[in-house]
């Protein structure tokens, strides 16, 4: 078995976005490409030279066969990628965005093939060939199964020493209430040694405003490092000893802000597997978050490592 850098598991769907503006409902024409915030951060981080598995199941259908094909093209290792016969590939709308603004998004993905993801899926001896493991709050929201494999994939990579990241990645339409939301995706970040929410986020989850404050919740609970994704006053860092703020990279045409926290993480855990310093990985994780929201595409923009390298360099 090939040894990784890192792991990461969730769901991919096809997306489809909108050639023109408008509402949704008035769109004939869609452009198909690919949508999921682990798979945005795994195809983000291959592309800068890291190898990468994926875990998920995928439905025996023309959607999960273009998931296979396009993340086997980035060189994203899908060998624990189930193909599901009894349940379907996920699919979403998007609309094209405007001015920055965030686009609207439909979503057709309930009783999905990664929706079936379970404890079964879980192989042991390619999670400890990873030294690094990636989560986000978005494939526990999706059944009781997905959340157990959550939990037992972020105890087992902490217990055997490996380093963690969680990005809640928040997604209110997918939990029962709100309360329930904050409960269980802070039982999940407890588990992290690198917390990675956007500031919003940070203060839904905890109740407090300052990202100080904020940082030292997790900080208190197990985490190592808490990063803040602060939009376009860039993001703020602190662990038991250091804080700082890291400017933003200025975007002079913002194109669709979907994925920018996905880049955002890429940036950061690529740095730090790397053995970059705390400043220097937020630093990477602005440019890249930057690259992100200058294209139309969840993870189009996200660049090679010649191209980051040229922009590190300059």
């Amino acid at each position: 078995m090939q040894n990784l850098d890192v792991v990461t598991f969730g769901e991919a769907m096809a997306m489809f976005v909108a050639d023109e503006s408008g509402e949704l409902s008035t769109i004939n024409c869609f452009t198909r490409r690919l949508a999921g915030a682990e798979t945005n951060v795994a195809i983000g981080l291959t592309r800068l030279g890291l190898q990468v598995g994926w875990v998920s199941r995928l439905g025996d259908d023309s959607f999960g066969r273009y998931i296979r094909r396009t993340l086997d093209g980035e060189g994203v290792d899908c060998s624990h990628v189930a193909v599901d016969p009894h349940y379907r590939t996920g699919f979403q709308l998007k609309s094209k965005a405007e001015n920055g603004a965030d686009p609207v998004v439909e979503y057709f993905r309930k009783n999905s093939a990664a929706s079936h993801l379970s404890l079964a899926d879980f192989d042991r001896d390619y999670f400890l060939s990873a030294r690094h493991f990636h989560a986000t709050g978005i494939a526990p929201a999706l059944s009781n199964s997905t959340m157990e494999f959550a939990i037992h994939a972020l105890d087992f990579m902490r217990e055997a020493g490996k380093t963690v990241s969680f990005d809640p990645n928040l997604r209110r339409g997918l939990w029962p209430s709100e309360n329930v939301m904050v409960e269980r995706i802070n039982h999940l970040a407890f588990k992290a040694r690198w917390v990675l929410p956007g500031l919003a986020e940070g203060q839904q989850l905890t109740g407090l405003a300052q990202p100080r404050d904020i940082a030292a919740f997790y900080l208190e609970r197990g985490a190592e490092l808490v990063v803040l994704k602060l939009g376009p006053k860039g993001a703020y860092f602190r662990t038991a000893d250091r804080e700082g703020t890291i400017p933003a990279v200025p975007v002079a045409h913002v194109v669709d802000t979907v994925g920018a926290g996905d880049g955002f993480a890429v940036g950061v855990v690529s740095a730090l597997l790397e053995g970059a310093s705390i400043a220097d990985a937020v630093a990477r994780g602005n440019r890249i978050g930057a690259f992100a929201i200058q294209v139309a595409g969840d993870m189009d923009g996200l660049p090679t490592r010649a191209q980051l390298d040229a922009v590190e360099q300059s």
